[in-house]
């Protein structure tokens, strides 16, 4: 049973992990609240809130596991996609204690990780059997991943434009609630009308996804509501963020199912932060339901960016020996065969 310290560490979270065969030990994550005031996270800001953070958060992580440095297997981080300069610092700190300690590193890729953070065992919590689909879901991305096996994953459809969690937060903006406007929506949407207000679904061939005409939707709609009102938002903000979040969330519904016919796969998942959202889940356990899905949803902390989901990955990748060199560089970028 490998002993893995996993980091994480591409955009403002710091995180690290520590796993046991597929078993996570410890889970620590650090959220930077500086962007708060910027309205969204600011790179350079983000580099150096890490370089303090990420010693304190990896002390943390062994000290929560139980274990010494020198009891570690092997160093997994985040190689992409992300923030440069973030990903840089947990790449160079994954890097010095793999040459010191003469132990394997293994590069882990951040939306590779985020699909089988559905793999985390937690409380006898069962998982999906492969195949399965994954509906990833965050802030900078939106994708339909066909899983084969921990390291065999086929990209189905994405993002054309922005992605869903970008859709959720810019919605929030328009609104005039503060960053991140996400989970706003998600709380005011829980005593609101779903179909109070109607939002156009773009019309995307195959299993890609668009939000772009949507956001200029919503802002053209909270436009002309303020002309005839200028309290519109505030009277009817709970019907509004319903309404918006129903929208958002058919939208990848409706292209999952699509994906689930058309590869005759009926185990789904979802992954990424806006995995987290309460419309989200109950609308996939609804669907499924209905569709006769086997249906899995991460824990919550395991949808936002976390270093358990680094941990899994990378024990998966020392089972198959696919270690990286220290020559290993990061990416923004990155992508699925």
């Amino acid at each position: 049973m490998p002993l893995i310290l996993a980091i994480e560490s591409s955009c403002d979270e710091t995180a690290a992990a520590v796993s046991s065969d597929n078993i996570i030990l410890s889970n620590v994550i650090y959220s930077q609240q500086i962007h708060a005031q910027y309205g969204g996270v600011v790179p350079e800001l983000a580099s150096r809130a890490h370089l303090q953070a990420i010693v304190p958060v990896v002390d943390a992580a062994l000290m929560q596991a139980g274990k010494e440095i020198n009891d570690i297997d092997a160093f997994a981080f985040t190689q992409s996609p992300g923030l440069i300069g973030a990903l840089m610092v947990g790449a160079g700190f994954a890097k010095s204690l793999a040459l010191a300690l003469d132990k394997p590193l293994i590069a882990v890729q951040h939306l590779h990780a985020h699909v089988l953070a559905n793999m985390i065992r937690k409380d006898d919590r069962p998982v999906p059997t492969f195949p399965f689909l994954c509906l990833t879901v965050s802030g900078g991305h939106t994708q339909i991943i066909q899983c084969n096996s921990p390291l065999d994953l086929k990209l189905l459809g994405q993002t054309l434009d922005d992605a869903a969690g970008e859709a959720y937060d810019k919605a929030a903006k328009i609104m005039g609630l503060p960053y991140p406007g996400g989970p706003l929506i998600d709380k005011y949407a829980k005593d609101g009308d779903p179909g109070a207000f109607v939002f156009p679904e773009p019309k995307i061939p195959g299993l890609d996804f668009s939000f772009s005409g949507l956001k200029t939707a919503f802002l053209y709609f909270i436009r002309d509501g303020k002309l005839k009102d200028e309290q519109f938002v505030e009277n009817n903000l709970s019907n509004i963020c319903a309404s918006i979040q129903h929208r958002i969330n058919t939208i990848l519904l409706n292209k999952l199912q699509v994906a689930a016919l058309q590869t005759g796969i009926n185990t789904v998942c979802i992954a990424g932060g806006v995995s987290a959202n309460s419309g989200l889940r109950h609308s996939l356990k609804m669907v499924g339901e209905g569709l006769g899905w086997n249906t899995f949803i991460p824990p919550f902390e395991y949808c936002t960016d976390n270093a358990a989901m680094i941990a899994i990955t990378g024990y998966y990748k020392y089972l198959e020996k696919d270690f990286s060199p220290l020559s290993v560089s990061v990416s923004a970028r990155s992508h699925f065969s």
